[in-house]
């Protein structure tokens, strides 16, 4: 296996975008109305764009490309926790394959970075939310350590989904 994982820079927002699009189709296909995810190809993409021009540009956060032979393959983004009630913790914000990269090992390497990263930051506990009915997702997650902890919150994609906090103490 022969990736590289590297930080993003305010000029590749495009490219951003667009890994997230296509990994947001192989992730949630089957969970997401399909009409959600299409519109995110649509209108809201150059607004999308600007907003992650202004996040790669920022001092939150920190986004990563997984690259396989110079190809941008999956995504990292890691920052301090947003949640109210964990205001000294570490947050996956994301992280995300194209399906064809899925069980290689690629998704490992980029949880093993955002765990040393969040930790040289100084945070001993890690969180991340995902959806209730991604039961791939939670499994890599519970095969890495992480435990859902009780909190759970409703988003809207195009339908009110449920989202479940998952936490790992180093």
């Amino acid at each position: 296996m022969e990736i590289t994982i590297r930080k993003i820079l305010p000029e590749e927002a495009r490219e951003y975008a667009l890994l997230a699009d296509a990994c947001w189709k192989s992730a949630y296909t089957g969970i997401m109305p399909e009409e959600f995810l299409r519109s995110r190809e649509d209108e809201q993409f150059e607004q999308r764009v600007e907003k992650y021009r202004e996040a790669l540009g920022g001092f939150e956060c920190d986004f990563y490309f997984a690259e396989y032979w110079e190809r941008n393959v999956g995504i990292l983004g890691i920052r301090k926790s947003r949640d109210e009630d964990k205001p000294d913790t570490g947050e996956i914000m994301a992280i995300y394959l194209i399906e064809e990269f899925w069980n290689k090992g690629f998704g490992k390497e980029l949880l093993k970075l955002a765990l040393e990263a969040l930790k040289s930051m100084g945070h001993s506990e890690i969180t991340l939310w995902t959806l209730e009915e991604n039961s791939r997702a939670r499994r890599f997650y519970e095969r890495n350590g992480f435990v859902h902890d009780g909190a759970k919150k409703e988003m809207e994609f195009g339908k009110p989904l449920v989202c479940l906090r998952y936490v790992l103490d180093f």
